[in-house]
Formats: structure tokens, C-alpha cells, sequence
């Protein structure tokens, strides 16, 4: 069974965070769900790279908006993929440091989901050559020498 992939889930809002945490939970994601840009940007600096997956972030938060955290998160952790989302369209300007802006409301969970599948998937990078692979390639090396 693969471990669970990480996504530490920021929104000043308690039940867009809850509902959020219960989306990602049920898909089988492991979920830090966190109130404040502050306490998210804590807990990035006291990680080690490759230990969370994914940011998902509001963009309007009290104290940090949700670019400038993504924009401190990826100055700590640069392969950090990141998603933003606002509940204003026009937020989107605002929101040039995430790989994904989201608008509140204008997509479904199951969109959601699946961008933030595609983004865990790229985070993983490409699919290194397994054993197989490498024995018939060294095969092949002897074989033409």
C-alpha cells in the first residue's frame, strides 16, 4: 500500500477548513489542517523537504494572504507544489505564486480533487527505471560490446 500523501490545508475560515479536511481525508490524503498563514509557514520551516505534498491555501487571510505565504513556503521548500483559492475571480492577479489559482465556488470538489491529484503526481516527478529496466539495459550494453 502507498503512504498517504501530505497536504497542509490553510483557510482562516474554520468550516471552509473542515469541509476541506473532510473532502481531502475521504480521498485517502493525509490532512494539516491549519487556521492561520503564520502557524502554516511554522510548520513548513519545521519540515523536511519532501514531507508535505502539497500547499492548499486561501488567498485573502488576516496577517499574510495566501501568495505570500506560497511565495515563503517555495523560498523554504522550492518543489513544494502549491494551490490557492479565493472566492473572488478577480483575486487572480494576486495569486501569480501558486502553480494552481482555483476560484471559490466556480469549480467542483471532484475538480478540486482531481488538480490536486495532478499536482501531488507532479511533485513525485517521472518514474525512475525499475530493476528490471536497469538488468536489460546493462543486457543490452554487454550484448553490443
Amino acid at each position: 500500500m502507498r503512504p498517504k500523501k501530505t497536504i497542509l490545508c490553510v483557510d482562516d475560515n474554520e468550516q471552509v477548513l473542515s469541509v476541506r479536511t473532510f473532502l481531502l481525508e475521504t480521498r485517502g490524503y493525509r490532512v494539516l489542517a491549519i487556521r492561520t498563514a503564520r502557524e502554516a509557514l511554522e510548520t513548513i520551516e519545521g519540515a523536511l523537504p519532501g514531507t508535505i505534498d502539497l500547499l492548499l491555501c486561501d488567498l485573502l487571510m488576516p496577517g499574510m494572504d495566501g501568495n505570500e505565504l506560497v511565495r515563503r513556503a517555495k523560498g523554504l521548500h522550492p518543489g513544494l507544489p502549491a494551490m490557492i483559492v479565493s472566492g473572488t475571480v478577480n483575486s487572480f492577479d494576486r495569486a501569480g505564486n501558486a502553480d494552481v489559482f482555483l476560484p471559490k465556488g466556480a469549480c467542483s470538489p471532484a475538480e478540486m480533487i482531481e488538480r490536486i491529484r495532478v499536482l501531488v503526481a507532479r511533485k513525485r516527478g517521472p518514474k525512475k527505471q525499475g530493476t528490471l529496466g536497469a538488468v536489460s539495459a546493462m543486457v543490452r550494453v554487454a550484448v553490443a560490446s
